[in-house]
């Protein structure tokens, strides 16, 4: 007996990387999946090859489970009410949403342009709006269900040349937050996961200079299906008491990410001015102020 045994689970993004890592395990599991992808290249703006995402289908059935294809953008709002209505009309329920799908616009922020920055929000952060707000009906009438955001340390820590795409990973962070919190009484949990995994997304990654290329030789051994089996279990209805989380999954390695909390306070009973903050506050708090650091200045060992 699988954790999912009986349930029905959307995966989008599934035709490669962490979003195919999930959906096979999902089927693993024992889950019937729908197995979302649009079909285009990197940037989201070429291209709509329907083949990788049949290709998983296909495998899934091949190991004794059910899959079905579906080709919709997780950025319109109509496509992703279709993606959970697929769930309906081929398996009669939905049980799980995963949100993986995601686009890359990476560009220097003085060199970004609108599209660019819209490309990336309305496809990680609108889409992952657009499909759970899809199934938030079915969920509150079964009185269950769960959601699994994918989150990035680019949002969380930081990272060159992502300003749109960590804008929409830490806005993820929050609408899973949010969901979680709105969705409780109705037994709906919804929590947030930044993997770690060489995929077509991060093969992107520069290598121009000797530090670049280690640390890509060191991505390149971090497999994604190490990220599914947190994805499953937190899908899983075993895993009814954890919501409005943050983790990690990094090969053999889970995270639980800190969430912010003040961490230092200063008052004055005469009220601040901007002289007295500058003069008082600012030197208070300079030793707890957080560094520029990038994902992978804190991410500096080696995948266990």
């Amino acid at each position: 007996m699988g954790v999912m045994d009986g349930k029905v689970v959307l995966v989008t993004g599934a035709a490669r990387g962490v979003g195919k890592a999930v959906a096979l395990e999902m089927a693993r599991a024992g889950a019937a999946v729908v197995v979302n992808d649009l079909g285009v290249s990197l940037k989201g703006d070429e291209g709509g090859d329907t083949q990788p995402c049949e290709d998983v289908v296909n495998e899934i059935k091949a190991m004794g489970g059910r899959a079905v294809a579906n080709f919709g953008s997780v950025a319109s709002w109509d496509d992703a009410h279709h993606m959970v209505q697929a769930a309906l009309d081929n398996f009669g329920r939905i049980d799980a949403v995963v949100n993986n799908a995601g686009n890359l616009r990476d560009v220097l922020f003085h060199k970004m342009t609108e599209d660019d920055f819209d490309a990336v929000i309305g496809v990680h952060l609108k889409g992952s709006f657009n499909v759970s707000r899809a199934a938030a009906p079915h969920f509150k009438q079964q009185m269950s269900g769960s959601y699994v955001h994918m989150a990035s340390t680019s949002g969380l820590i930081g990272n060159f040349g992502q300003a749109n795409y960590s804008a929409a990973k830490l806005g993820i962070v929050a609408l899973s937050k949010s969901i979680a919190l709105d969705m409780q009484r109705f037994n709906v949990r919804s929590n947030a996961v930044a993997p770690f995994a060489w995929t077509r997304m991060v093969s992107s990654i520069p290598t121009d200079t000797p530090e670049q290329q280690k640390r890509v030789e060191g991505l390149k051994k971090l497999v994604p299906e190490k990220v599914a089996a947190l994805c499953v279990a937190l899908s899983a209805d075993a895993s009814k008491g954890v919501s409005g989380q943050i983790f990690g999954s990094r090969n053999n390695e889970i995270y639980l990410f800190s969430q912010p909390r003040p961490l230092r306070t200063a008052h004055t009973a005469d009220g601040w001015t901007p002289e007295t903050i500058i003069e008082r506050v600012f030197p208070q708090f300079e030793n707890d102020f957080y560094p520029l650091h990038r994902s992978g200045d804190v991410f500096t060992w080696d995948p266990v």
